[in-house]
């Protein structure tokens, strides 16, 4: 996913590779250290030796395709929109040059990598408050910068900045107190359930963000954003947690307050769509954890040695991380939708997954009757047109 936003070619879950100290073996080839490999990351091919390459188009280098996706726009119109995955000032720049019409997503988690890790690691191994509230002013202002620079970015398209969902593993990693160690780390403290122990660290997020409009605005940009809770799972906790960011948005004051949503990718919130809508202004399906749970698969280990001969042997009809299942995902994001608008008839709804860039899920996700997708920004042509052609369809 992370290469995939980067533009950066990659095959993944490659099955019966064999790793070496100094080399690898791939279908029976072996590639030493230092060898040259062309990667083509569409088909999944690795080539040994340098092939040469073509370089891709820029957005508008080539009128002919202009002309049609403008087409694909009339279509579209504002019935769906389509945005795009960025977490970057320069990730936004370039999606907008592809034609998005905002950021569905921006992953928050990004930001505290890097150089800001120790700081996370300190705000969650904080052994006084005092500890605690310093690591968290020294993030926030971190996080107020970098958002800035989206924000000024994409103006005045709409920001939709997701809390902090990464698991703790990516922050603590094999160094991690008992206390905090977790067997399954992915179903395990992350998204909300961190907030609901830290309660600093959404609050923290919160007012990092509207400095950030601010910011932009003292720049002469005019920002919009909304603010996505992720993981929920019980009704409850998105209030308690919306609660707190009101609070913030209170207490703040802004001309324009962000509008507070949830993610959609646990089975139970899906199935409890209608008392999360309760609290919710908008939904975002995260196809990518729904599909995980649904399946009850983990991503990362299937896809390197069960999903090839599961496919080989006709046990799934796709990979269901590259396209949304027809069978059980996609219905559930379906009657998730419908039962959010019986109980919040305002309720906007969007997909943030990978599934949003993918021609075969656009057209069952619209079908399943959202308002917006977004993708890679390297994906938001192809969304777009995807969009247009399934709506034509729906349309007979």
């Amino acid at each position: 996913v992370v290469a995939r936003g980067w533009g950066i070619p990659a095959v993944v879950g490659v099955v019966g590779m064999v790793v070496g100290d100094d080399h690898v073996v791939l279908g029976g080839v072996r590639v030493d250290a230092g060898d040259v490999v062309s990667v083509d990351g569409g088909s999944g091919e690795v080539l040994v030796g340098a092939v040469e390459l073509v370089r891709a188009a820029e957005a508008g280098e080539v009128p002919e395709l202009d002309v049609l996706l403008g087409w694909a726009d009339e279509v579209r119109g504002e019935r769906i929109g389509v945005q795009a995955n960025a977490d970057r000032d320069e990730d936004a720049a370039r999606a907008r040059s592809f034609g998005a019409e905002g950021i569905g997503l921006c992953r928050t988690e990004h930001l505290f990598l890097g150089g800001r890790l120790p700081l996370v690691r300190e705000f969650l191994l904080a052994g006084s408050p005092d500890d605690e509230n310093e690591a968290l002013a020294a993030l926030g202002a971190a996080q107020r910068e970098d958002l800035t620079g989206v924000l000024v970015a994409m103006a005045p398209l709409p920001v939709t900045v997701r809390l902090l969902d990464a698991p703790l593993h990516e922050f603590l990693g094999d160094d991690a107190p008992p206390e905090w160690r977790e067997h399954n780390p992915m179903l395990g403290i992350r998204g909300i359930r961190l907030a609901v122990l830290r309660e600093g660290l959404y609050r923290m997020q919160v007012r990092a963000l509207l400095g950030a409009m601010d910011d932009a605005a003292a720049a002469g940009s005019h920002a919009h954003a909304a603010i996505m809770v992720p993981l929920v799972s019980t009704a409850a906790e998105l209030a308690l947690v919306r609660g707190w960011v009101l609070d913030e948005i209170e207490e703040w004051d802004p001309t324009e307050p962000p509008a507070v949503g949830t993610m959609i990718e646990t089975p139970r919130a899906a199935l409890l769509a209608a008392d999360m809508a309760a609290h919710a202004d908008f939904f975002s399906f995260g196809t990518n954890d729904l599909t995980q749970m649904v399946f009850g698969l983990s991503r990362d280990d299937v896809e390197q040695r069960m999903m090839g001969p599961y496919l080989e042997r006709g046990l799934l009809p796709a990979d269901p991380f590259a396209h949304l299942d027809p069978g059980a995902v996609a219905p559930l994001v379906a009657a998730a939708t419908r039962a959010g608008r019986m109980a919040r008839p305002d309720l906007e709804v969007g997909v943030c997954g990978e599934h949003g860039g993918d021609p075969e899920s656009i057209r069952l996700l619209v079908e399943a009757g959202v308002d917006s997708v977004s993708c890679s920004p390297f994906r938001v042509p192809v969304a777009r047109l995807a969009v247009a052609q399934a709506l034509i369809a729906s349309d007979g």
